[in-house]
């Protein structure tokens, strides 16, 4: 296999494969509202081929090889309903801690001035 033909093999393989549908399923409808996942997905992949031997030119040589990866992160729902159609975010689970921590800090801050 060439290495464009391997490139191309592995695009369609890992693009198959990187869409929300794949990663979280279909759509959920309950109580009137469907719910559709919304995801941020990112890919990358690369190959290499080559040909010849090393240091000897009579030698035959061939070697080819390649990678692919798919990550998805989920970013939140679309609900839809009879009432208008709305977004609901997932919120960031560093913002959450750091709000979590700063509440900490703050809490025990007062604690000692109370004393």
């Amino acid at each position: 296999m060439g290495s464009l033909a391997l490139l191309q093999s592995l695009k369609e393989s890992v693009l198959s494969q990187a869409n929300v549908k794949t990663i979280y399923g279909d759509p959920i409808e309950t109580q009137g509202k469907t719910i559709i996942p919304v995801a941020k997905i990112t890919y990358g992949y690369g190959a290499g081929a080559g040909t010849g031997g090393v240091g000897d030119t009579s030698a035959k040589g061939e070697g080819g090889g390649g990678g692919g990866g798919v990550r998805a992160v989920p970013v939140g729902v679309i609900e839809v309903s009879d009432q208008p159609t709305r977004f609901v975010p997932i919120s960031d689970r560093k913002k959450l801690t750091g709000a979590v921590l700063l509440g900490l800090a703050l809490g025990m801050l007062m604690s000692l001035r109370r004393r």
